[in-house]
């Protein structure tokens, strides 16, 4: 057993089976109207592309929890050496059919073995929500002991006080989940106490398809 090993969430069974089942229709979301996709969100695009030119050339970059692979690609498009995991098999399927020529995995967020000051950049893009409050701390010091001086991690998270339960999603399908909502104070809060500095923050309204966001970018000094 490694020594950072992260507890097991107890619901990792649940949401993975729900992903799974959802995947195939948040895939043709995103194909068909662009929800899901950076390139048609100008302030997201603006994010993501800001953490592209500050990680570019540190080193090896990976999406934790990539989905269908839509940013990863995108980082790749941007000459980024990156790679994508992600708890779905079935959005992994679609990740390696829509983008080829990008690496991807299965794998679980809290089950990463990541080599101390191995990374040049990490994203938790709208995918670290899942993880149970008392877990998210943990993840985040494990990303924070994997990037290398320099290296930053980007995350994107829902905002608001509490949890909601999900019991369907992207056209009805029927899912099990929980969405750990959180205030941006204590979000970055969080990305302090595992070490790195925040260096941006960008908070976004509620639209028609979703709730308030919030994105932080921080990096590691030392």
């Amino acid at each position: 057993m490694r020594a950072n090993r992260i507890e097991r969430p107890a619901d990792l069974d649940v949401v993975r089976d729900s992903y799974d089942r959802v995947a195939d229709n948040y895939v043709d979301m995103v194909l068909t109207t662009g929800i899901g996709d950076i390139r048609r969100h100008p302030w997201y695009k603006a994010s993501i592309d800001a953490f592209a030119d500050t990680v570019g050339g540190l080193g090896p970059v990976l999406d934790v929890g990539c989905g269908p692979g839509t940013v990863t690609a995108y980082l790749a498009e941007r000459g980024l050496d990156v790679s994508g995991v992600d708890l779905s098999p079935r959005m992994i399927e679609h990740a390696r059919r829509l983008h080829p020529r990008c690496r991807f995995e299965v794998a679980s967020a809290t089950d990463l073995d990541l080599a101390e000051a191995s990374l040049g950049g990490v994203l938790g893009w709208w995918s670290l929500f899942n993880l149970p409050r008392d877990v998210l701390p943990r993840v985040l010091a494990l990303f924070a002991r994997a990037l290398k001086p320099g290296g930053h991690l980007i995350t994107a998270t829902h905002v608001g006080d509490g949890d909601v339960v999900r019991t369907e999603a992207y056209g009805g399908v029927p899912v099990r989940w929980t969405t750990h909502r959180w205030r941006p104070e204590q979000l970055v809060d969080l990305v302090e106490r595992a070490g790195l500095r925040p260096v941006a923050e960008l908070r976004v309204p509620a639209d028609e398809h979703t709730g308030p966001g919030v994105v932080v970018m921080a990096g590691r000094t030392g």
